[in-house]
C-alpha cells in the first residue's frame, strides 16, 4: 500500500498548482530573467577572490578576463595605478553588452602615469596596443562614470562599434583624452569632460579633447561634451570620411601652451570638422554648440571639401574666425558670431539667418551674459551641462546655441 504524501509535499504541490493557475489566468507563463552578472573590483581586493561586493577583485584587467557578455564590472571608489594598460579585445552583443562603471556613483580614478610612453620622447611613437589606459578593439561595451588621467591617451578605441562612453572625465593625459579611430560605427560619446591633455612628443600638435579621426563608419554621435584647455583642438575629425553628429557641446581654451612645451605647434580650434592630406569630403553635422576663447578658430572645416551642416552654434572671442568654412560647400544657419579675431570665412558655403546676415556689428552688449561660470562648473545630477544665459543674445532668440 502506498504512503500518503507528507504535509510538506502536499503544501509544495498546492503552491505550485496555485502559482500555475494564477499565471495561466494572467497570460502565458514567462520565465524569470536571471540577474545580469556583476564583478566588483576594489583597491583592497584580491584577484583570487570571486569578485563579489564582500570579496572583490583587485584589478580591472582580471575582471575583463573573467567577464562574459552581459557582465557589469563595477569599480569601487579610489585610485587605481597601472603598469600595463587594460586591453579590451572581445565583443559583447546587442542584447548582452559589457559594462564598466563606477560602483554606486563612487569616484573612480584610473591613473596611467606608470605606463610606458607617459610621455613618449619628442618625435617618438606609441605602439598601437599601448595606446590608452583603456585600449579597446571590440564592440558592444559601455564605459561610464570613470575619471582617466596621465595615460598615453585615456581611452583609445580602434575598429570598435556600438560602444557607449558616458560621463567620462579624461584629463591630463599625454595624448588625446578619447580617440576613436579606424573602422568605427555607431559609437556614442555622452557628457564627456576632456581637458588638460597634451602631447610633448609632438610639441602639442596632436592631443585633442576628443578625436574621431583617421577612419570611417556611420552613426557616431557626440552629445553634451565639454572639451577645454587641450594642447591641440577641442574636437578633431581629421581624415574621418563618414558623417559624425556633434551637438549640445562646448569647446574652450584649446591651443594655449600651458605646459611650456618647446616649439609649440598646437592648432587651437574648438571644433575641427575634418581635414587631411589630401582632404577627403565628409558631411558632418555640428549643431547647438559653443566655441569660445580658443587660440585660433571656433568652428572650421579645416579643408574638408564636403557639405557640413552648421546649425545654431555660437562662437565668441576666438583668436581667429568664429566660423571658417571656405573650403567646403557647407550650410550655415542660425549661428552667432561675436568678438572673434576675424570675420566669418565662407567661400562657396551658403549662409542664412546667421548673426552676420542680420547685422554687421555685434558686441558683448548684445548678449545677456558673458559669464561662463555655470557652464564650466559642475554638471547637474543627470550629467548634463547646467542651463545658463551665457552668450544668449538679448534679441533674436533664434540665434546661437541653447544649452542644455
Amino acid at each position: 500500500m502506498s504512503r500518503r504524501p507528507t504535509r510538506t509535499v502536499l503544501t509544495a504541490a498546492l503552491a505550485t498548482a496555485v502559482a500555475t493557475v494564477t499565471l495561466t489566468a494572467l497570460g502565458p507563463t514567462v520565465p524569470a530573467r536571471a540577474a545580469a552578472p556583476m564583478l566588483v573590483v576594489a583597491t583592497n581586493g584580491d584577484d583570487a577572490n570571486p569578485g563579489t561586493p564582500s570579496a572583490p577583485l583587485a584589478t580591472l584587467a582580471r575582471a575583463v578576463d573573467l567577464a562574459t557578455p552581459g557582465t557589469t564590472i563595477a569599480l569601487r571608489g579610489g585610485t587605481y595605478q597601472f603598469d600595463a594598460n587594460v586591453r579590451i579585445m572581445k565583443d559583447g552583443t546587442p542584447t548582452s553588452p559589457y559594462t564598466i562603471s563606477n560602483y554606486q556613483g563612487e569616484r573612480v580614478v584610473l591613473d596611467g602615469e606608470n605606463l610606458p610612453h607617459t610621455p613618449a620622447p619628442v618625435g617618438g611613437s606609441i605602439p598601437n596596443l599601448e595606446r590608452g589606459v583603456l585600449h579597446i578593439e571590440a564592440d558592444h561595451w559601455r564605459i561610464r562614470g570613470l575619471e582617466i588621467v596621465h595615460g598615453p591617451y585615456a581611452i583609445f578605441c580602434r575598429d570598435c562599434n556600438n560602444n557607449v562612453f558616458e560621463r567620462i572625465v579624461a584629463r591630463d593625459n599625454y595624448e588625446s583624452g578619447l580617440q576613436i579611430q579606424g573602422a568605427a560605427s555607431n559609437n556614442q560619446v555622452i557628457n564627456l569632460d576632456a581637458y588638460g591633455n597634451r602631447d610633448p612628443r609632438k610639441n602639442g600638435e596632436s592631443a585633442d579633447g576628443l578625436a574621431i579621426k583617421e577612419g570611417s563608419g556611420t552613426g557616431n554621435v557626440v552629445r553634451g561634451a565639454r572639451l577645454w584647455n587641450n594642447s591641440d583642438d577641442g574636437f578633431d575629425a581629421w581624415l574621418f570620411t563618414s558623417p559624425i553628429l556633434v551637438e549640445n557641446s562646448v569647446a574652450w581654451g584649446n591651443g594655449v601652451n600651458r605646459w611650456n612645451l618647446p616649439d609649440y605647434t598646437g592648432d587651437g580650434n574648438g571644433f575641427k570638422m575634418g581635414g587631411g592630406d589630401p582632404d577627403p569630403p565628409a558631411n558632418h553635422t555640428i549643431r547647438n554648440s559653443i566655441a569660445f576663447d580658443n587660440a585660433v578658430g571656433g568652428f572650421i572645416d579645416n579643408g574638408n571639401p564636403g557639405t557640413i551642416t552648421v546649425d545654431r552654434n555660437t562662437a565668441w572671442r576666438n583668436g581667429d574666425s568664429g566660423f571658417k568654412f571656405a573650403n567646403s560647400s557647407s550650410r550655415l544657419t542660425g549661428n552667432l558670431a561675436v568678438a572673434n579675431g576675424a570675420g566669418v570665412s565662407l567661400g562657396s558655403s551658403t549662409a542664412s539667418g546667421n548673426s552676420w546676415n542680420i547685422k554687421s556689428s555685434w558686441s558683448a552688449a548684445d548678449l545677456v551674459s558673458t559669464d561662463p561660470t555655470t557652464l564650466t562648473g559642475p554638471r547637474d545630477a543627470s550629467g548634463s551641462i547646467r542651463r545658463s544665459d551665457f552668450l544668449r543674445p538679448r534679441s533674436y532668440p533664434q540665434l546661437g546655441a541653447r544649452l542644455p
